[in-house]
């Protein structure tokens, strides 16, 4: 569990290479400059943790390339003490972003491998989660509902509805929606049952997978 003067060398790089590519809210930057990514993947992969990529993790899914969480965490539009819900928790990593933000966050892992090394990981580095849930991601946290936003870390087929329902009026969902490719989609709930959507292009996820059991 090092963080050396490298990594944090490392990482700085790392913050310069997203700032080019256009993230531009501070607060995210800090996070990314803060958390040591390195610590949340396979030690085969250290040299890898600070290069703008994804790369594997546990059970067949991956941890997402740092300008990816960087783009949805700056569409989320997060404030300290806003409550977030994230539906695939992973490795932690996008988890401790929004932690750093001073979110109270609530995640969601359909991976029970996953889902046991995640919660046994983040606390040690000093990341608390207010609740990870192993569960199916598609269904939401109804008990929890509304959230302020909601981020999706997985491409998903279609928008599930219990999510756009458990968003705050003026909440944001962050989700990416296809098949093969994945259109980074924006929902922000205006109404009841009003939404404004907007399109930020393409990225590419592991896809979001539907309680089969």
């Amino acid at each position: 569990m090092k963080d050396t003067f490298k990594h944090k060398g490392l990482r700085q790089k790392l913050v310069n290479v997203i700032k080019a590519k256009g993230i531009t809210d501070k607060k995210v930057l800090n996070a990314i400059g803060k958390i040591p990514r390195h610590l949340f993947m396979d030690s085969s992969f250290l040299d890898h943790a600070y290069q703008d990529k994804a790369f594997p993790i546990a059970a067949d899914q991956t941890i997402s390339q740092p300008y990816t969480v960087a783009f949805q965490t700056e569409l989320m539009q997060v404030k300290r003490g806003d409550k977030v819900l994230e539906i695939g928790t992973g490795s932690g990593y996008q988890t401790a972003v929004l932690c750093e933000l001073g979110a109270k966050v609530y995640s969601i892992e359909r991976q029970q491998e996953l889902f046991k090394k995640t919660s046994k990981f983040l606390p040690k580095l000093g990341y608390r989660a207010k609740k990870l849930i192993f569960g199916d991601g598609y269904k939401g946290l109804k008990e929890e509902a509304p959230f302020d936003s909601i981020i999706v870390t997985a491409g998903a087929p279609f928008v599930p509805k219990p999510l756009l329902s458990q968003l705050k009026i003026g909440g944001r969902l962050v989700i990416p929606v296809g098949d093969d490719v994945q259109i980074m989609t924006l929902f922000i709930r205006k109404g009841a049952k009003e939404f404004e959507q907007h399109e930020y292009g393409e990225f590419r996820f592991v896809p979001l997978l539907e309680d089969k059991n």
